[in-house]
């Protein structure tokens, strides 16, 4: 989709404007460093006037983030029967690399050296699930923690007396504490809505539209801010061969799409460039078509165009519709996609998995809102 072009040539044009810029990745494969033609490594490098890019390596993230929590598991599996080395390597719990790369975002934004912060996320399932785990980890560590705390405190000595199990020491519940702790930070942070926000890079093309509609349905429910919508690789117009005629008439109805998927959130277009997109000069290009003499570092849409709210046994979606009237609208579910007609108008919804047992009990409009109401089958 050229997530990693669209971050690098953003970060670029950010730069060029004077604004101090950092781009990092959080993706697992590393591309910025193909993107810029560039070599990067774990350390920040400036790698053009006011622009800083960083590739973080794993295995020092984890060894700086989670080394005691890993090599307690490590000893927890090697008790079980585990043969040392697979130990060492199961210990590395799935997405424990990419949770520690999103704590560099709060270390610089605490560092104050960057005035722009750009992030080169992971695939679409890979960054829903990252963003969603800091609401799991706030419930565990107000609800379970302390209470676990107290009970290994009490239990180690015997624990490790009667059946010689490894048993967290206060350095591994220390180390657990303060990194969830700062991911709630990145949590409070990403949520901010007068600092941060979330745009979503797509190409003209069914699957991968349905794609980002489930992300942007999820941003939402999260409480994220989604201010753009990218649309990447579109066929100009300049292309006159007839080979491409299904293309262009394909991409044109898929463009529709986006725009009744993603309002009222503005979308900008990168055309298909005619070479490939890679190091500084084919970027600027990319950040010229895409950006023109806009600044990147703005916001581009304020507000939440869909919101979640659940009440004493139902849920309320609200959807922004503005320059609407109630008259107007008419709602159509189909499984977990939810379509809001108005007249020639269309909004196509993903419902996320909360919603999707639910049926459709009503729906009010109020002011440039619609409030739709979902409860369980038979309730009243």
């Amino acid at each position: 989709m050229g997530k990693t072009s669209i971050a690098a040539a953003t970060a670029l044009r950010c730069a060029e404007l004077g604004h101090k810029t950092m781009v990092l990745s959080t993706d697992a494969a590393h591309s910025l460093s193909d993107c810029f033609d560039i070599t990067l490594g774990n350390e920040p490098k400036l790698i053009a006037p006011n622009l800083w890019a960083r590739e973080t390596e794993m295995a020092q993230t984890v060894e700086k983030h989670w080394s005691q929590i890993r090599r307690w598991l490590a000893a927890l599996l090697v008790w079980r029967g585990m043969d040392q080395i697979v130990a060492d390597e199961m210990a590395i719990i799935p997405g424990m690399e990419e949770l520690a790369n999103l704590l560099y975002i709060i270390h610089y934004s605490d560092s104050g050296q960057y005035e722009v912060i750009i992030v080169d996320c992971a695939p679409t399932g890979d960054t829903l699930r990252l963003l969603s785990f800091p609401e799991v980890v706030r419930w565990w560590m107000e609800k379970l923690f302390p209470l676990e705390r107290k009970v290994v405190t009490v239990t180690r000595p015997l624990v490790r007396r009667v059946l010689g199990m490894p048993v967290p020491e206060d350095e591994v519940l220390d180390s657990a504490e303060e990194m969830f702790n700062e991911l709630i930070r990145i949590r409070a942070l990403l949520g901010d809505w007068e600092k941060c926000s979330m745009r979503l890079v797509l190409n003209p093309e069914k699957m991968v539209i349905k794609e980002a509609q489930r992300a942007f349905t999820y941003f939402n429910l999260y409480g994220y801010l989604t201010d753009l919508i990218v649309c990447n690789r579109v066929l100009p117009d300049t292309i006159d061969d007839r080979y491409f005629d299904s293309w262009k008439e394909a991409q044109g109805r898929y463009y529709q799409m986006i725009e009744e998927c993603f309002a009222p959130l503005p979308i900008l277009s990168v055309p298909l460039l005619e070479r490939e997109v890679v190091g500084i000069p084919m970027l600027q290009v990319m950040a010229e078509a895409l950006f023109a003499d806009q600044d990147p570092s703005k916001f581009f849409f304020r507000g939440q165009a869909q919101q979640i709210e659940r009440g004493d046994g139902y849920y309320v979606l609200t959807l922004l519709l503005p320059f609407l009237t109630k008259e107007e609208i008419s709602l159509l579910r189909s499984g977990d996609e939810l379509v809001v007609r108005a007249g020639r108008y269309k909004r196509n919804i993903i419902l996320p998995q909360t919603l999707v047992g639910l049926s459709v009990k009503g729906a009010k409009f109020e002011g440039d809102k619609l409030r739709i109401r979902f409860e369980q089958k038979g309730t009243h």
